[in-house]
């Protein structure tokens, strides 16, 4: 760096104007790029806000902002889970919600401020990017980047990855997000397992309960906590922020989007597929207010979506490598496509899942779907 042309400058994101910058810097980096598209700010505040997100109670955190020439040029998150809440196999120091422009010494600046304050706080291996969990939006973007944007998933431009290892991280874990394009044989399919006499009377789907979301949702993080114990970077999903989005996910699910299936009268399964809202907000720029709330609401309720995303899928872990388990899994299929024959939906995305999760890795790629995108982890010592 040299004269004022190169000056950078890492600033905490306290307080609200910089905590509103840290929100909505990436769509001020990234827009118009391929891949790309805008969340909303509104979306990303309940996100991040500390007193709307109950993950922030896990967590130690810190947030900073890059300001280059004077201009906004990047930002970065980092945290330390309680111990009670450590994450299996990872570190509980992590980084997250990292954006930056086309610069190294942007980028060293971030990632130095990040390793710094979690040195300080007796960290010696750091993993990331999760922004702010590994129950939301987690990885750096490394294949795919011109692939149809998902909702409340991560995109960077190809240029960070290359940055953010040259600052000496290595890969922990990818995690991998299929395509699956419905097809005519799909809503022309018939239920086959359903019908099977040893599991006609045993199986049974139903639609989640929207009006009854507080009792659902006991049920669903129950499922989803067992079935996700055992993978890498799993941190218990609490109830608490689960039901911190409950609200809007009865506003943006419609209504075939969730289900539960149950074995013998017992919940042990469900899914939720979310519509691909990036197809009725791109055109918003990210703000919702003060007419874009009422227009979005209802684009939600008249909008034909072409593209969703099973966004939430857990099976009970007693069911892995199970005969009941694949049957399970098999009616979870099914149900998907006889759902499709009255859903406008032809793209849906399966996402994300590890890429040593080979037990569920087998099945979607056996349903004919084909990788679309990879995240990955990344790791590095801060040993001295």
């Amino acid at each position: 760096m040299s004269g004022n042309r190169d000056r950078i400058e890492i600033i905490p994101a306290n307080g609200l104007r910089n905590f509103l910058s840290f929100c909505r810097l990436p769509r001020l980096l990234y827009q118009n790029q391929p891949g790309f598209a805008p969340p909303l700010d509104a979306e990303r505040w309940t996100m991040f806000a500390g007193k709307l997100n109950p993950h922030f109670k896990l967590v130690q955190s810190q947030a900073w902002l890059a300001r280059k020439n004077g201009k906004l040029a990047g930002r970065i998150l980092a945290q330390i889970y309680d111990e009670a809440y450590a994450p299996l196999g990872a570190s509980r120091a992590q980084f997250g919600c990292l954006d930056a422009i086309d610069d190294d010494g942007v980028t060293a600046g971030l990632m130095r401020a990040a390793e710094d304050w979690l040195r300080q706080r007796g960290a010696t291996l750091v993993h990331g990017p999760f922004s702010p969990s590994v129950n939301s939006e987690t990885g750096l973007l490394v294949q795919g980047f011109e692939a149809a944007p998902m909702v409340f998933m991560p995109w960077n431009p190809p240029y960070l990855v290359d940055s953010l290892e040259r600052q000496g991280y290595t890969k922990a874990r990818d995690l991998i997000s299929y395509r699956y394009d419905v097809g005519e044989q799909d809503r022309q399919a018939s239920p086959s397992i359903m019908e099977r006499p040893e599991w006609r009377k045993r199986l049974n789907i139903r639609t989640l309960d929207l009006k009854n979301i507080g009792k659902e949702a006991e049920i669903i993080v129950d499922i989803f906590n067992d079935a996700w114990s055992e993978n890498w970077g799993f941190v218990p999903f609490t109830l608490a922020e689960f039901m911190s989005s409950a609200d809007g996910l009865k506003l943006v699910m419609p209504p075939e989007g969730g289900f539960m299936i149950e074995l013998d009268g017992v919940p042990q399964a469900f899914g939720v597929v979310l519509p691909n809202l990036h197809e009725v907000t791109a055109d918003l720029g990210g703000r919702l207010f003060p007419f874009g709330l009422p227009r979005v609401i209802s684009r939600i309720r008249n909008h034909a979506f072409k593209s969703g995303r099973l966004a939430l899928f857990g099976i009970r872990r007693a069911l892995h490598r199970k005969a009941a388990g694949g049957a399970v899994i098999l009616a979870f299929i099914e149900e998907m496509r006889q759902r499709s024959k009255s859903s406008s939906i032809g793209h849906v995305e399966f996402s994300w899942v590890l890429e040593n999760n080979f037990g569920m890795r087998r099945p979607i790629e056996l349903s004919g779907a084909r990788i679309d995108k990879v995240h990955r982890v990344y790791e590095k010592s801060l040993a001295a």
